[in-house]
């Protein structure tokens, strides 16, 4: 006799002949289990299996191998995309710091330029990122008139006025 056991993934429930287990929503490691357990075990038709959790058949066996080889770890759910900077690499960022500090004026788009002409693929926005990683962004300059000195302090220059025979004359205070 074929056991009778349910998984009804919208109430996160597993429900069989004598009573039922409540899930966490957010548990995907017990979700994938069951459902590979569901395919394995129960049933034949792993594409209507994989689609009742919410994946494909491709997925469901990319899981299948995975738990094979790692058993219930394996079923974790990973982050997603890469896994390391594949365009901000070390020599990438040695070569970005050395432009700067051969030239300081340069930009970010020239720098770019000039790492693609000796065959290194990244954007700008990549260098601005290591630029500021590394606390070198230029100052910017606001368009605001210079501060006003007080009425006083305008006619004197920042130096005691010089004799006509080289020697400092002190200001009056």
């Amino acid at each position: 006799m074929e056991p009778n056991l349910n998984f009804n993934p919208d109430t996160h429930q597993l429900t069989g002949p004598t009573g039922s287990l409540k899930m966490l929503p957010d548990d995907t490691p017990a979700c994938r289990f069951l459902m590979l357990m569901e395919g394995e075990c129960l049933h034949d038709n792993i594409a209507a299996v994989a689609a009742k959790y919410g994946y494909c058949r491709q997925r469901y066996y990319q899981l299948l191998d995975e738990f094979k080889l790692g058993g219930l770890q394996a079923l974790q759910a990973h982050k997603t995309g890469p896994k390391s900077n594949y365009r901000r690499t070390d020599q990438a960022v040695r070569q970005v710091l050395r432009h700067l500090f051969l030239d300081p004026d340069a930009s970010a788009a020239v720098i770019v330029q000039k790492l693609r002409q000796t065959n290194f693929r990244i954007s700008l926005r990549s260098v601005r990122r290591i630029i500021a990683d590394f606390g070198l962004q230029k100052k910017t300059l606001f368009a605001q008139p210079p501060p006003q000195r007080p009425a006083s302090a305008a006619g004197r220059s920042k130096h005691a006025p010089v004799s006509k025979k080289g020697s400092r004359r002190r200001a009056k205070s």
